[in-house]
C-alpha cells in the first residue's frame, strides 16, 4: 500500500466520519429541543413528532435510489451533492419562521442524508479491504454514536442558553469542512456499475411504496391509515414483480432470496432499529416532563447511552473482522432486549441511577450489534452491489426508526390526543411509554433469532 493510498483511505474515512456525525447529532439534539420548539410555535405532541418522522420518511424513501445511482454515476459524486443539500437545508431550518416551514426543511435534510448514507458506507467498503473493513466501519458507526452522544448534551445546552436554532448553525462549519476534505483530498471515484441504466420506474414504485406505508403507520388508527397501508402493500407486490423482470433493477431481489446472510442481517437491523429508536424520544420527554429536568440536565443523562456505543463500536467492528458477526451481533440483541425490559418499570419515582444503568446496558447492546451487523451486510455482496447494500443498510435503519416513531405516535394519538403535554396528561404519557417499551422488548427478543438465523459470513472476511 503506497503513502498516497494510505492518505486517501484516511481522508475518505475522515470525510465519511464527519458526515456520519451530522445527521444523528441533529436528530438527537432536536429531541431535547422539542419542548422548546413546541413552546415557540405552540405545537402539539403530534406536530412535534412530525419533525422527527418526516425526516426519517424522506431519508428512507431516497436511500436505496441514491445508493444505486452512486453505483452508476459515482459514489463520491452523490455523497458530495448530499453534503451540499444537507448544509443548505440546515441553514434554512435555522431560519424557519413557523412549524410548517421547519417540517418542510426537515424533508430536505432527509434527502441530503439519504445521499450521504446511501453512499458513505459503500465508499468505505470500496476503499478498505476485508481485513481492515470492520475497523473502518466501526469508526464510521462510532461517529454516528458520537453524534447521538453529543446531540442531547450540546443540544440541551444550546437550547437552554442560545435557543434551539443554534443547533442548526453549529453543524454548518462541520458540513463545510467535510465537503472541502472530500473535494480536495480524495481523488478516486467508485462506480462499479458505470454504464448500466438507472431504474427510474422501479425507483418511483419504491418511493411510492415507502411513502404509503410510512404515512399509513403514522396516522393509525385512522381509517386512512389502513387504506394507505393496504395500498402500499399492493404497490410493494407490484414493485417486487417488476424488479424480477427488468434488466439492471433498482434492487436485486436475488440478494434477499439467495443470500441468507444479507437477508437476515437486514431483517435483524430492521427489527433492532424498530425496537430502539423511539427510546431516545420517549426518554427525553420523560426526563423533562415527568422528572422536571432542564434540557441541559436531560441531555447530560441521555449522553450516557450513545457515549458507550461510540466507545465500543470501533472495538466490536474490528472484532467482527475475526469473529463471526452472527455471534457478536446476537449477543448485542440480548443485551438490548434486557435493557428494554427494564425500561418498562420506569415511573415518577424512578431513581436517576437506575436510568443511567439501563441506558448503559442499551449502549453496550447497540455497540455489539451495529458494527458487526453492518460488516456482515457489506461483506456479503459483490462490489457492483455495494451502493445497493449501503442503501439497504440505511433503509433498514430509517424504516426501523420510522416504525419505532410510528408506534409512539399511535400510542400518543390513542392515549393522549392532539393536545400539549401537561401535568393533566402525565398518567396517559406514562401509560403510552410503558406500552411502547413492552412492544419494543417483544420486537427485540424476536430479533435475536433473526440475527442467529443469518448463518456465517464467508471465510474470506476473517483474518486469523
Amino acid at each position: 500500500m503506497t503513502d498516497s493510498t494510505r492518505a486517501e483511505k484516511s481522508a475518505a474515512l475522515l470525510a465519511a466520519t464527519f458526515a456520519a456525525f451530522l445527521t444523528p447529532f441533529l436528530g438527537a439534539a432536536l429531541n431535547v429541543a422539542l419542548p422548546s420548539i413546541g413552546q415557540e410555535f405552540n405545537a402539539n405532541a403530534i406536530l412535534l413528532n412530525l419533525t422527527a418522522t418526516v425526516y426519517l420518511l424522506s431519508t428512507a424513501m431516497f436511500l436505496l435510489p441514491f445508493g444505486r445511482l452512486g453505483d452508476i454515476v459515482g459514489r463520491k459524486r452523490i455523497f458530495t451533492y448530499g453534503l451540499i443539500v444537507f448544509i443548505v437545508s440546515i441553514v434554512l431550518g435555522a431560519l424557519a419562521p413557523s412549524m410548517i416551514f421547519l417540517i418542510i426543511f426537515r424533508v430536505f435534510q432527509g434527502i441530503g442524508s439519504a445521499m450521504i448514507f446511501g453512499t458513505g458506507v459503500a465508499i468505505l467498503t470500496s476503499i478498505f479491504p476485508p481485513g481492515e473493513r470492520g475497523r473502518a466501519l466501526g469508526i464510521n458507526v462510532a461517529a454516528v454514536y458520537i453524534g447521538l452522544s453529543a446531540g442531547p448534551f450540546i443540544g440541551g445546552l444550546l437550547t437552554q442558553y442560545l435557543g434551539w436554532r443554534a443547533i442548526f448553525w453549529t453543524l454548518v462549519p462541520i458540513g463545510v469542512f467535510a465537503l472541502i476534505l472530500l473535494r480536495v483530498k480524495i481523488r478516486g471515484e467508485w462506480a462499479d456499475s458505470r454504464g448500466e441504466k438507472f431504474d427510474w420506474k422501479g425507483s418511483l414504485l419504491y418511493i411510492l411504496t415507502l411513502m404509503l406505508l410510512m404515512l399509513g403507520f403514522s396516522i393509525l388508527p385512522q381509517l386512512y391509515g389502513f387504506i394507505f397501508i393496504v395500498t402500499g402493500i399492493l404497490v410493494l407486490l407490484y414493485f417486487l414483480y417488476f424488479e424480477n423482470r427488468v434488466s439492471n433493477p433498482l434492487l436485486e431481489i436475488k440478494l434477499f432470496r439467495l443470500n441468507r446472510v444479507f437477508a437476515f442481517s437486514n431483517l435483524a437491523a430492521l427489527i433492532n432499529y424498530s425496537a430502539t429508536f423511539g427510546v431516545g424520544f420517549l426518554m427525553s420527554l420523560y426526563l423533562q416532563y415527568i422528572k422536571g429536568l432542564e434540557p441541559g440536565e436531560a441531555g447530560l443523562i441521555l449522553v450516557v447511552q450513545p457515549l458507550i456505543m461510540a466507545l465500543f463500536s470501533p472495538i466490536t467492528g474490528k472484532l467482527s473482522d475475526r469473529i463471526q458477526p452472527q455471534v457478536i451481533a446476537s449477543i448485542g440483541m440480548v443485551f438490548t432486549t434486557a435493557g428494554l425490559i427494564l425500561l418498562i418499570f420506569l415511573d415518577m419515582d424512578t431513581q436517576i441511577s437506575f436510568i443511567l444503568f439501563v441506558l448503559s446496558l442499551l449502549g453496550i447492546g447497540f455497540a455489539l450489534f451495529s458494527s458487526p451487523n453492518t460488516n456482515a451486510i457489506m461483506s456479503s455482496v459483490e462490489r457492483k452491489h455495494l451502493g445497493v447494500a449501503s442503501g439497504a443498510v440505511g433503509t433498514m435503519r430509517m424504516i426501523g426508526q420510522m416504525l419505532s416513531m410510528s408506534i409512539v405516535l399511535i400510542l400518543f394519538s390513542v392515549l393522549i390526543g392532539k393536545i400539549e403535554i401537561s401535568p393533566e396528561v402525565y398518567p396517559a404519557f406514562l401509560k403510552s411509554m410503558h406500552i411502547a417499551f413492552i412492544l419494543f422488548a417483544i420486537l427485540c427478543f424476536g430479533g435475536i433469532f433473526a440475527s442467529i438465523a443469518r448463518g456465517k459470513v464467508g471465510s474470506e472476511l476473517f483474518i486469523v
